[in-house]
């Protein structure tokens, strides 16, 4: 039987919570402002998205009196005018274009900028999550060296298919060509030098598995000149990459170096010098400690996890963790946690969300990993691989090293093991 519970009559019009805000429909050459001042009166802005404009645009908001604006994140084309207003005083509420919708069949720029405008004055408006200005720096640099790890990758290919086109196969017997013995390799080729005996004497033999007359073997191969020069131009394409993304290590360090907390007579910690051998595509200064003096903590003793992952994470997280309230929101955020659908107080399956987010990723990755992992994180993994498969049983693990990188953060506590397998064992049971 239905029940019907009576209540006082309320006024169905919505509140204005922000009275004195802006809107903005970002484009890639023209900004939509629609905007309110102190006294109420509402304006519409048309203007250029030259960086002059935007600076014009920006000290009239600030004259109107308006500290609040709304802004849809297009692309990229919001992040020159994001700045502007932050550095004006303006609080910029990013919003992702998912979130809101306009009425079909009524859509312009100016009504888009109408409408969001109406929507953050009632704030009804969610912000995504922007950190600050040193995160978005990190995050930059981290991009570019990325882009240049792969486009190194991509030449290292082009050499590889170089070389099985002059049906030299060397590059299958030493197990990294861009090794120190492979270069010495690959330059002697360059060089000009075309017998097996030469090039094999420039090189450490035993420090490569392959024997002696295996190599040679593979030295013998066609060696004209359209391969050689090609190669030769390869070869310095490689270079360049590997020093421009030196180049971004020392940009990164930098930046480390700035986030490196003080203390009351305003002194940074000495970070040590790093000792071991510099592997291929890892960082050539101590990540590890910048990392550790930063966050307060040792991040890297997360299973699964290690400088370069942490590094992509609080490039885009930061290390405020109060904008989230529990590990819990924190993992939603991420797109980690389950996302039911429901109809007539049942759930019917579950909405899958794509995201490009890097920490997602790197949480992942770092989950991908736990399946030869022998402590109680790889337990949970291969116990939910065997029932559930391999893509929900990453998931579960990411979900539970971002639970467990959150707390670390917040909470400035130790990675502890023992406390892990306790929570793992109540899951179980």
């Amino acid at each position: 039987m239905a029940k019907t519970t009576k209540q006082e009559k309320q006024s169905l019009q919505l509140a204005v919570v922000r009275p004195c805000c802006a809107a903005v429909d970002v484009g890639s050459m023209m900004m939509m402002v629609s905007y309110s001042d102190a006294e109420g009166n509402q304006y519409l802005l048309e203007a250029d998205a030259f960086t002059e404009d935007l600076e014009q645009v920006a000290k009239t908001l600030v004259d109107a009196s308006v500290r609040e604006l709304a802004m849809e994140a297009t692309g990229s084309y919001w992040m020159a005018f994001y700045q502007i207003l932050e550095e004006h005083g303006i609080h910029v509420t990013l919003v992702n274009p998912k979130h809101f919708k306009n009425v079909d069949g009524q859509k312009t720029d100016v009504k888009d900028s109408q409408w969001l405008h109406q929507l953050h004055a009632h704030g009804l408006l969610r912000a995504s999550h922007i950190p600050e200005e040193v995160y978005r720096e990190l995050k930059s640099y981290l991009h570019e060296r990325n882009v240049l790890q792969q486009q190194k990758s991509d030449t290292l290919n082009r050499i590889q298919r170089v070389l099985t086109q002059m049906n030299i196969k060397v590059q299958h017997l030493i197990s990294d060509i861009e090794g120190v013995e492979g270069m010495k390799l690959l330059r002697g080729i360059a060089g000009g030098i075309n017998t097996p005996q030469a090039l094999l004497d420039l090189v450490k033999v035993n420090r490569l598995k392959a024997s002696k007359e295996d190599l040679l073997k593979s030295l013998h191969g066609h060696y004209k000149p359209q391969f050689i020069k090609i190669l030769q131009h390869q070869l310095t394409a490689l270079t360049f990459f590997k020093e421009q993304m030196k180049e971004y290590e020392l940009l990164i360090e930098d930046v480390l170096k700035k986030m490196l907390p003080q203390d009351e007579e305003g002194n940074k910690p000495e970070i040590k010098k790093k000792t071991t051998q510099t592997r291929k595509n890892q960082y050539s200064f101590n990540v590890k400690d910048h990392l550790k003096h930063i966050a307060g903590v040792d991040l890297t003793a997360i299973d699964g996890l290690d400088e370069i992952s942490i590094l992509e994470i609080i490039s885009v997280t930061g290390l405020d963790m109060n904008k989230w309230a529990t590990a819990e929101h924190f993992a939603s955020w991420l797109g980690l946690s389950p996302r039911p659908k429901k109809s007539g107080g049942k759930i019917i399956g579950y909405d899958k969300k794509v995201t490009r987010n890097n920490a997602t990723q790197a949480f992942r990755i770092a989950a991908q990993t736990m399946w030869q992992n022998k402590g109680a994180l790889g337990q949970l993994y291969r116990r939910l691989s065997a029932q559930r498969g391999s893509k929900k049983a990453i998931k579960a693990v990411a979900r539970k090293l971002s639970g467990i990188f959150y707390t670390m953060v917040k909470h400035k506590v130790a990675f502890d093991k023992e406390k892990l397998k306790v929570d793992t064992a109540r899951q179980n049971a």
